[in-house]
C-alpha cells in the first residue's frame, strides 16, 4: 500500500484501527499474555454508546477486527463473534472513562515493566528529556485498589483522570486516552519510552538532570501546539498512518 492508500477491508474502521492498535502493542512488546486492554467507541449501529473490546483469553497478537466485542456502559455484552466473553477488570477501567468522557473514542491500559516501574516510585514520572516533558502538569495519578474489580473504584478513576488524558495508576501501570485509538495510541508509545529512559536514567547511578517547571511546561505547550504549528490540524494523523502500514506489513489479518 502506498503512503495515503486506506486499509481495504468491509469492516468499519472502528474494528480495523482498534485491531491494529492490539497488534502494534504486541509489535512493540507492550502486552502482558492475556491481560490489559484497549477499548473504543464501536460503530453507531453496533449501539448507542457502546464500545469494542478484547474478547477474554486472546493474546493481543491473535486480535482482529471481527473477533472483537461489543458491549454497553453497564458490561452488557451487545456482540460477541468469538464467543469468549470479556474480563471483568478490563470493563471496570475502560466502562468509568467512556462513561464519563464523551471527548474520549480510545482508552489504552498496558503493564509494561518500565509503566509499572515508574508506576511504583512515590515520584512518579519526572520531567527528564523531550519524552516526559510534554506530560508535565498534564498526568493523572490514580492510588492503587487492588485488582479493578470494584465498579465503586469507576467513580475514583475518573475523579483522578479529570479532564486529562494520561494517567499513572499506581503500582499498577499506565493509561492513556484519545480522540482517535491513533492518539491513544501515540501517548502510549511516548509515555512508555518516558518510563523506560526513566528507570535507564535512575538505574546508572548517575544524577538525572531535571528539567525546571518552566521548561518542562514550555515543552509540554510546544507539544500541544504541534499540530497548528505544523499545519496538520483537521488533517490524517502521518504518524499513526505509518504505524498503520507497519500493521499490516507484519500482521496482514489484522482487519479481518
Amino acid at each position: 500500500m502506498t503512503l495515503q492508500e486506506p486499509i481495504r477491508t468491509s469492516l468499519p474502521p472502528e474494528r480495523v484501527e482498534l485491531a491494529a492498535a492490539y497488534r502494534l502493542i504486541a509489535e512493540f512488546g507492550m502486552d502482558d499474555s492475556i491481560f490489559t486492554h484497549i477499548s473504543a467507541k464501536a460503530p453507531a449501529d453496533e449501539g448507542e454508546h457502546a464500545f469494542l473490546i478484547n474478547p477474554y483469553g486472546l493474546r493481543f497478537d491473535e486480535v482482529s477486527a471481527g473477533k472483537l466485542v461489543t458491549i454497553d456502559l453497564d458490561g452488557t455484552i451487545l456482540n460477541d463473534p468469538y464467543g469468549a466473553g470479556i474480563n471483568k477488570a478490563g470493563f471496570t477501567i475502560h466502562s468509568a472513562v467512556h462513561a464519563a468522557r464523551p471527548d474520549i473514542a480510545c482508552v489504552l491500559h498496558t503493564h509494561t515493566v518500565a509503566g509499572v516501574a515508574v508506576a511504583s516510585m512515590k515520584e512518579g514520572l519526572l520531567p527528564l528529556n523531550q519524552w516526559s516533558a510534554p506530560f508535565h502538569n498534564r498526568l493523572a495519578y490514580h492510588d492503587y485498589e487492588g485488582i479493578a474489580l470494584n465498579h465503586d473504584e469507576r467513580t475514583r478513576i475518573v475523579e483522578d483522570l479529570g479532564d486529562k488524558k494520561a494517567m499513572i495508576l499506581r503500582n499498577h501501570g499506565l493509561l492513556t486516552c484519545g480522540s482517535s485509538v491513533g492518539e491513544a495510541f501515540r501517548m502510549m508509545m511516548d509515555l512508555d519510552r518516558a518510563c523506560q529512559a526513566q528507570v535507564a536514567i535512575m538505574s546508572s547511578g548517575l544524577t538525572p538532570n531535571i528539567l525546571s517547571d518552566e521548561l518542562a511546561e514550555f515543552v509540554a505547550a510546544q507539544e500541544e501546539g504541534w499540530a497548528a504549528n505544523h499545519d496538520a490540524a483537521g488533517k490524517p494523523d502521518t504518524e499513526w498512518q505509518a504505524y498503520m502500514r507497519l500493521c499490516k506489513a507484519r500482521h496482514p489479518d489484522f482487519d479481518q
